[in-house]
């Protein structure tokens, strides 16, 4: 199954990270989710832009790239 890696930015704290593994295991395609404060690694067939989009979709100040 293929992995994609995302650099986080703006996440600081515990609900910050449960907000960005919602909207990421919100799109199709993906599997798994593991996270950290700067950085996620997704399991599955979504788009890599679909993916970044999700996580700027949030309009909280994350970014991801």
């Amino acid at each position: 199954m293929p992995h994609i890696n995302l650099t986080l930015s703006g996440v600081s704290t515990p609900e910050d990270l449960n907000r960005v593994t919602t909207a990421l295991m919100m799109v199709d395609g993906v599997e798994s989710v593991d996270i950290g404060r700067e950085w996620a690694e997704v399991e599955g067939r979504a788009s890599r832009d679909a993916l970044i989009a999700a996580v700027e979709a949030l309009k909280s100040g994350f970014s991801a790239r």
